[in-house]
């Protein structure tokens, strides 16, 4: 098992960073897409969609993706409406910082369908876009982006399996504690301090050097709560991965789920802080 997880973590890795670096941002945004696509359909399980309605998601996901992302000028390398995009990653953030933690506390089920596919269409249109969007910033914003969300996860398993006493939420994801939270939180300080040691930050937040902590803190604990969100859904649904694409890592969304909060969070702060 630890054999496949790890040439499945080198392949992906080498393939993000090739398609990252090389594809041209027609073919990204439609690698947006095609991920926005394969993440539906496992959010069709998670939501009990019986297989038309969880293809049927799946299609409407990926050519929403192309649709808004071609409009607002993401397949040609030139950003010309911000309008679309302030408004997704409003309602984003919105439902991340605000009915997620709701969520999470009395532990709301998608029992309804409509319910399931505004939700699906909430949680991974926005990061679909976000991902094609901060790639215009340059590929190395983009993965410093992304690297915040994996330093925050790595983090966190190392400090709770050397510290961890405390559960965080353990109806939820038993393995989570305070202790790892803490120690994601101190990762993503020392890791976005060294960032901005290094010639100016690459994250698209602009902000003065103490107010730079309370930002990247808050984007750890959103990541966070990101992880618990698919954590919860998958448990309502008696599943330990949301699929199987990834061998020996689960799923697409066990992939990104901490991104689904975070990406659209950091895309919004660009669109109102980067001319």
């Amino acid at each position: 098992m630890l054999k496949t997880r790890v040439i499945t973590a080198i392949v992906l890795l080498v393939g993000l960073l090739s398609a990252l670096f090389l594809l041209p941002a027609g073919g990204w945004l439609l690698l947006c897409a095609a991920v926005a696509a394969g993440a539906g359909w496992e959010w069709g399980a998670l939501a009990g969609f019986g297989r038309g309605l969880r293809t049927g998601f799946a299609l409407a996901l990926g050519a929403a993706c192309l649709i808004v992302g071609q409009a607002v000028g993401l397949g040609d390398g030139v950003l010309v409406a911000k309008a679309p995009l302030f408004l997704l990653y409003g309602l984003s953030a919105a439902f991340w910082l605000l009915a997620v933690p709701a969520w999470l506390s009395r532990k709301w089920r998608l029992g309804n369908p409509v319910l399931a596919l505004v939700v699906g269409l909430v949680v991974l249109l926005p990061p679909a876009l976000a991902l094609a969007h901060l790639r215009l910033l340059g590929p190395w914003t983009l993965l410093a982006v992304m690297a915040v969300v994996w330093v925050a996860d790595i983090s966190a398993y190392f400090a709770g399996r050397a510290f961890g006493r405390r559960k965080l939420a353990p109806t939820i994801s038993p393995g989570k504690t305070w202790e790892g939270a803490i120690g994601a939180g101190i990762g993503v300080l020392v890791f976005g301090y060294a960032v901005a040691l290094q010639g100016g930050l690459a994250l698209p937040l602009r902000a003065d050097w103490p107010g730079l902590a309370p930002l990247l803190v808050a984007y750890a604990a959103v990541s966070i709560i990101g992880d618990l969100f698919e954590s919860l859904l998958k448990r309502q649904a008696g599943m330990k991965d949301s699929g199987s694409i990834l061998p020996g890592h689960g799923g697409i969304l066990d992939r990104i789920d901490s991104l689904t909060s975070t990406l659209p969070l950091a895309a919004l702060a660009a669109l109102a802080l980067v001319p």
